[in-house]
């Protein structure tokens, strides 16, 4: 069963009390909300496992290989952000569901390329994503300039995440201590 509420007051009224963080303290809430996101992914992940025989990550890089294929592990994984080694046992499970196909390259040997197969273009077309469902419809409740003034944040974040080296943390750090 899927929550829907018709406005974010909705929302904000559902939270729990336990929820509810000081509004000075935006690491922990922006950290405890990416676990609220995170668990729905798995939520909706274990839904889809149960109703079509596919998790959330399984249809996330066949839908990468269907689009981009034939591909390498490599290049599966830089699309998804998952590991190589975490790539291998996924493709090996649509391997085995005949979903997508190992292929050598002819001129290479050591390079291996994933194709998609009929059977994997067939689930993907009848398979719904539910967390795509959910995130759309979620976004028509917020006004247009707020999705956009979120989705920058965002990216932005996780440009920051992705760049930030230890050294630059640790030079945050220094200026700007944590509050006592």
């Amino acid at each position: 069963m899927w929550l829907k509420y018709k406005s974010i007051e909705e929302v904000h009224h559902d939270q729990s009390l336990a929820e509810k963080l000081p509004d000075d303290r935006c690491d922990l809430r922006i950290l405890y909300a990416l676990r609220r996101i995170i668990r729905a992914v798995d939520t909706d992940s274990r839904k889809l496992a149960a109703e079509h025989m596919i998790t959330g990550p399984q249809l996330l890089c066949l839908n990468v290989i269907l689009e981009r294929g034939p591909i390498t592990l490599t290049g599966i994984s830089k699309l998804v952000h998952l590991s190589t080694s975490t790539i291998v046992g996924i493709v090996d499970r649509l391997e085995g569901k005949d979903l997508v196909k190992r292929q050598r390259d002819l001129k290479d040997r050591r390079l291996v390329y994933i194709k998609g197969m009929p059977a994997g273009k067939d689930l993907v077309t009848r398979t719904p994503n539910p967390l795509l469902y959910t995130l759309h419809k979620t976004l028509e409740i917020i006004p247009e300039d707020e999705q956009k003034e979120f989705a920058d944040t965002l990216e932005r974040l996780v440009a920051l995440m992705d760049t930030l080296a230890p050294e630059a943390v640790k030079q945050v750090e220094d200026e700007h201590p944590p509050k006592e």
